[in-house]
């Protein structure tokens, strides 16, 4: 997130700090041109380097400098993710809907404007989209984001999170969170006709460097 400017570069062992335009910045505008040139630009050189990495550790005769090698590089990955769950945390629950809704629809999933974003009382989306798994199917989907500081997400949120899909006809539903899922919680999302995909800070946090989303 530095890349774009939202965040000071990160130091090890410190807080991430926003700057101004992270602190003033509008989600709905996320991201413009030039970031995204830059996000781009970002992951392109990050996967060279990569490259560049697993080269050298293919020439390495010695197992044990090919082990210390791999394991210093798996630390760092850790503390990036780390440093990301982290700063998520601390955006607005509607800066993290729209953080959502921007990763899945980078996924594949075609957001629907008109019904993507729905706020009514305790009945809420956070987003609804179409995914085509071939040239004849197209499915419903839901999209539900809890941005959690602490604690889990437990079995009355999914089961919720269901209500709100049948309401939409929804085939499948999504639910992202900061934080992690209860194994009640789990067992939930796989119960009946609509299954619920869990995805938990860890997961995003791959998900976000497979896609080399935001950064």
């Amino acid at each position: 997130m530095f890349i774009a400017g939202y965040i000071e570069k990160p130091e090890r062992g410190k807080d991430i700090i926003l700057t101004e335009k992270g602190r003033i910045s509008n989600e709905k505008f996320f991201p413009t041109l030039e970031e995204k040139r830059l996000i781009d630009q970002y992951w392109k050189n990050k996967s060279e380097l990569r490259k560049a990495r697993k080269k050298a550790n293919s020439i390495i005769d010695d197992s044990t400098s090919t082990k210390a090698v791999e394991i210093d590089e798996n630390s760092g990955d850790s503390d990036w993710k780390t440093e990301l769950i982290d700063q998520l945390k601390k955006f607005s629950p509607g800066k993290f809907e729209s953080f959502s809704r921007l990763l899945i629809s980078k996924m594949g999933v075609r957001i629907d404007n008109q019904r993507g974003i729905i706020r009514s009382g305790d009945h809420s989306i956070d987003g609804f989209g179409y995914f085509q798994s071939d040239e004849f199917r197209t499915s419903r989907v839901a999209i539900q984001a809890k941005r959690f500081t602490n604690g889990l997400v437990g079995e009355p949120e999914i089961d919720k999170f269901k209500g709100v899909m049948d309401s939409f006809n929804a085939e499948y539903g999504i639910f992202i969170t900061t934080s992690y899922f209860t194994d009640q919680a789990k067992e939930k999302a796989v119960v009946g006709n609509n299954s619920v995909t869990l995805i938990d800070g860890i997961k995003l946090a791959s998900l976000v460097q497979k896609y080399q989303f935001w950064v």
